[in-house]
């Protein structure tokens, strides 16, 4: 909300306690910088060590040099989306899995809001057409889910077709897999304090500051409808064919590592190095609705 000075003021309730936050406020208020890390029921009290986080991420980006290789060869081809509250670090992880892939076969989309003619398609329709051809990987920020989640939240859509979508987006995906694409769906899972601090830093930060938008704003009130929405969309639409990856990602780099360590995992390509690869954090990575119980 705003208030009469023109300040972007939210009210929350933290621990049972109401505490007002004010974004344009330079100073972070302790309650939130103290609980951000742990926000969540985060399982880590500090951050990964950063030299270790880029000497294991080397060894993972080699391994994905080695993915792309092994499409470019075979023609496989991949679709991986990532999906989360604003500020989870889709964008960061995105970057982590490209940094070092050829850009030719290793696409980004993070399509904007659907124009007067995209309304009136099919709805996975403009997503379709971005879909990998033989040797491609495209990594989506932000997907088809934003009917799942963000969309009924800020009241973009109907309930009947929130609805529906959730009827559809399963036998949807389904004609992914079966037509051979390799399809990952991953949930980055932040605390509210630690979504706060992000948002306060890109709010601070001149080089971040495009990254706070309005609809982040707008969304600070609305914590619960959109963990609700969260959940029924997990519910609804976590498959065999088609699983929900869940990632906690209050560390970023605990969870680039576990985002990648789990792709590698899943792919069956030429020169797989398990070592190198090493062990998923359970802790950090699990699947489905049970990740929140």
């Amino acid at each position: 909300m705003t208030d009469t000075t023109g300040q972007r003021i939210v009210t929350l309730e933290i621990g049972g306690e109401r505490r007002s936050f004010d974004i344009d406020d330079p100073h972070l208020p302790d309650w939130i910088s103290d609980r951000a890390l742990s926000s969540d029921g985060y399982p880590y009290d500090r951050k990964l060590d950063n030299d270790r986080y880029e000497t294991e991420l080397r060894q993972l980006q080699i391994e994905l040099v080695k993915v792309q290789s092994w499409m470019q060869k075979s023609g496989e081809r991949v679709i991986a989306l990532f999906e989360g509250r604003d500020a989870a670090g889709k964008g960061g992880s995105i970057f982590a899995v490209r940094a070092y892939l050829n850009p030719r076969s290793a696409r980004v989309v993070a399509l904007p809001k659907p124009t007067e003619t995209e309304a009136g398609q099919w709805y996975f329709q403009r997503y379709v057409q971005h879909f990998p051809t033989r040797g491609e990987i495209v990594l989506f920020d932000r997907s088809w889910y934003n009917r799942a989640v963000v969309e009924p939240v800020m009241g973009f859509c109907t309930p009947k077709q929130h609805r529906h979508f959730l009827n559809a987006a399963p036998v949807f995906e389904k004609l992914i897999v079966e037509d051979g694409i390799h399809f990952f769906k991953f949930w980055l899972n932040i605390g509210r304090e630690m979504q706060l601090k992000r948002f306060h830093d890109r709010r601070h930060d001149p080089l971040k500051i495009w990254k706070l938008s309005p609809m982040d704003i707008a969304s600070l009130d609305r914590w619960e409808d959109y963990g609700e929405k969260r959940d029924l969309m997990l519910k609804e639409t976590h498959t065999p064919h088609a699983p929900w990856t869940v990632v906690r990602a209050n560390d970023k780099r605990r969870a680039r590592l576990n985002i990648i360590r789990h792709l590698l995992q899943s792919l069956d390509y030429e020169g797989k190095d398990a070592a190198s690869i090493g062990e998923i954090d359970r802790r950090i990575l699990d699947f489905g609705p049970k990740a929140f119980r």
